[in-house]
């Protein structure tokens, strides 16, 4: 007779004070990943590399649990730099979050190799930068959790982004391929947020402006554009233990416009 039972589920949270790291955290939909992650306990190191007031009003709001540091995420050596020096003060990562990205919509044929340059080089090279920092950190101590943060276009093509398209299907495939390479003891899981109110967003798409806003909401079942904390909410989903078997994997957060 077979004595084999079934498996306790892992239960422990992450320590409270252990160190986030958040690309591009200081502004839009960042900024909230940053403040969740803070409110959970984390220091967090929020990279930028612009928006100095974005930054410092960042710092202010959120108080001592966060601490925003330029960097560029498309340059190893400053990524190695900027994390070894958290390391240094906070001790080992074991959340990671790639949510750094460049958009420049342009048609195929008028794009140039400097542009495709620029959008693969932080959507893309600035994930595998900052993971490839962090990894050996969390694989030498108690593990952790990465989260890419996704978009929809990754997942159904559109004119004018042939490059942003590009890079974030790649994000979602090196997604997949690291949560094989850095299991079990770090989870790589892909967050790809739909229609989220930010400033970017509104701009681009005009939502301030009620005929666009209409034309966009037609396409979304749940009938309304999602905030910054909701994304929030499914971060704090994939970085908890309630998601502990769950690695590989791409959660959209979309209202249901992509149900794929």
């Amino acid at each position: 007779m077979s004595t084999a039972t079934e498996p306790a589920p892992v239960t422990g949270r992450v320590a409270a004070g252990s160190l986030a790291l958040v690309s591009g955290g200081t502004r839009g939909i960042g900024r909230a990943l940053t403040e969740r992650l803070a409110r959970r306990g984390h220091q967090v190191v929020a990279l930028y590399v612009a928006d100095e007031s974005a930054a410092r009003a960042a710092e202010a709001a959120l108080g001592p649990a966060v601490r925003a540091v330029r960097a560029d995420v498309t340059d190893p050596d400053a990524v190695r730099a900027a994390v070894a020096d958290a390391v240094e003060r906070y001790g080992p990562p074991r959340v990671v979050v790639n949510n750094a990205g460049v958009n420049i919509d342009r048609p195929f044929l008028e794009s140039t190799p400097a542009e495709w340059h620029t959008v693969i080089g932080t959507s893309l090279f600035g994930a595998l930068n900052l993971t490839h920092a962090c990894a050996p950190h969390m694989l030498d101590e108690a593990g952790g959790s990465v989260v890419n943060i996704g978009a929809t276009t990754g997942l159904r093509p559109r004119t004018d982004g042939a490059a942003y398209c590009a890079a974030k299907a790649a994000l979602l495939h090196l997604t997949k391929c690291l949560a094989l390479e850095l299991a079990p003891a770090v989870r790589v899981n892909c967050l790809i947020p739909g229609f989220t109110w930010t400033d970017e967003v509104v701009t681009r798409f005009r939502l301030d402006d009620e005929a666009a806003r209409e034309a966009v909401l037609r396409h979304i079942p749940q009938g309304r554009i999602a905030s910054t904390a909701e994304i929030a909410d499914a971060l704090e989903f994939l970085v908890d233990s309630r998601s502990s078997y769950v690695t590989g994997q791409k959660l959209i957060v979309d209202g249901g416009q992509f149900m794929w």
